[in-house]
């Protein structure tokens, strides 16, 4: 198994989406790369993200991309939906320089590749989130979300 960690704005909805993915087998609501190891206080300058757990021979880094850009408007700075702020950044970190050189590459091979402002970054911090973020659309259904309902259910 392999680590990813991919920042498309609030976590509830990327975590729910995400977690349905073919060879996912684990993820984690948190915040990556920020400048503090607690999640007291402020972000300071982490972006919500989900850590993903993979199985390199059922799904790649490209595979696991195209999904991403799915749920995501990869073209909006520090914004996703509703949500605004720097913590709602789309990012994609990792510790495993692979992963970033794939991820980068997918997105160059797109005709739109300037407009592009997808993070993709070596991971520098990550903390885990509360408990009550952890598969929160899970426990409440109802909250916002701003993935539509078709494609948080698409790949069940």
């Amino acid at each position: 198994m392999e680590i990813i960690y991919f920042a498309g704005g609030c976590l509830w909805g990327v975590q729910a989406f995400i977690k349905t993915l073919p060879g996912v087998s684990y993820t984690e609501a948190g915040r990556a790369n920020g400048t503090s190891h607690t999640l007291d206080g402020d972000y300071d300058g982490y972006a919500e993200c989900v850590k993903t757990e993979f199985d390199p021979t059922v799904v790649t880094i490209k595979e696991l991309m195209s999904y991403f850009l799915e749920i995501i408007d990869p073209y909006s700075v520090n914004k996703q939906g509703q949500d605004v702020g720097e913590k709602y950044r789309t990012g994609v970190y990792s510790e495993n320089p692979d992963h970033l050189k794939e991820a980068e590459e997918f997105l160059r091979e797109r005709e739109d590749y300037d407009r592009i402002v997808v993070e993709v970054l070596p991971l520098t911090n990550y903390v885990k989130s509360a408990e009550e973020h952890q598969d929160r659309l899970a426990k409440c259904p109802n909250d916002y979300c701003h993935i539509p309902e078709a494609l948080l259910n698409k790949y069940k």
